[in-house]
């Protein structure tokens, strides 16, 4: 899926991996325009002499709506909660850690358009990019679709990890800092890799293995396999040296 940026443009190859990424995702969209704006970076416009034509409105907007979509989410579904744990819980979700990794398990990076100073940069994989394209992939949904299309997309994202945060009681995300230090430390990423799973379909237990290239790290198990995910990866950090919880 990685191009080069000279390649992309709104034509028939671009609007078909665009719609690659929205069917992956079992979303509708009706301006594909928006959309290629809302995953066109600064350095790709530029590149282009076009330096209107990128994502930082859709992100300065898409701000805003991810933050009232999760404040919403959160006052409605957590009545017993403070006023001080919403505001962590929000904090959390909405930062760039926590952004960058949900649009990394959504692949979003792979399709973003980047200058080609970006591109050599590993720009795809850095966590400002990534979380600045998924605030602007969020306002493009609003735009496009409305508050409610918007809220539905952004719940279905988060409500995993506000719920495995809640049940811990901790609002560290594990994942987004194993990943943080593997790559810094090792210059590959970790992975995940389903060992089984235990029990009958409605109360299911995943177990999963987290390895360092070929080197198994941890384990972990949960109820779903990103919280099982994110137990390995707190097993793995907890377990390494030189690492700053």
């Amino acid at each position: 899926m990685k191009k080069n940026s000279s390649d992309f443009c709104l034509s028939s190859e671009r609007k078909a991996q665009l719609s690659e990424f929205l069917e992956n995702l079992s979303i509708n969209f009706s301006d594909f325009d928006l959309l290629n704006t809302a995953l066109s970076h600064s350095s790709y416009s530029n590149e282009l002499d076009q330096k209107s034509s990128n994502n930082e409105r859709l992100e300065f907007l898409g701000d805003s709506v991810l933050n009232l979509i999760i404040t919403d989410h959160l006052y409605k579904t957590y009545p017993n909660k403070s006023e001080g744990e919403l505001s962590k819980a929000r904090s959390y979700i909405v930062s760039e850690d926590s952004l960058s990794n949900i649009a990394r398990e959504i692949n979003l990076g792979s399709y973003i358009l980047l200058g080609r100073g970006e591109e050599s940069n590993d720009g795809r994989n850095k966590k400002g990019i990534l979380a600045d394209a998924i605030e602007a992939f969020v306002g493009a949904i609003y735009l496009d679709s409305g508050f409610s299309r918007a809220t539905e997309f952004v719940v279905g994202l988060f409500d995993m990890y506000i719920r495995l945060m809640f049940n811990r009681g901790d609002f560290k995300d594990y994942k987004s800092l194993l990943q943080e230090y593997v790559q810094k430390k090792y210059k590959i990423s970790p992975s995940y890799k389903l060992d089984k799973e235990i029990g009958p379909d409605h109360d299911k237990v995943f177990c999963v293995e987290l390895y360092v290239g070929e080197n198994f790290i941890s384990n972990g198990k949960g109820k779903s396999k990103k919280e099982a995910e994110m137990r390995a990866a707190e097993v793995a950090l907890k377990a390494m040296e030189n690492i700053n919880l």
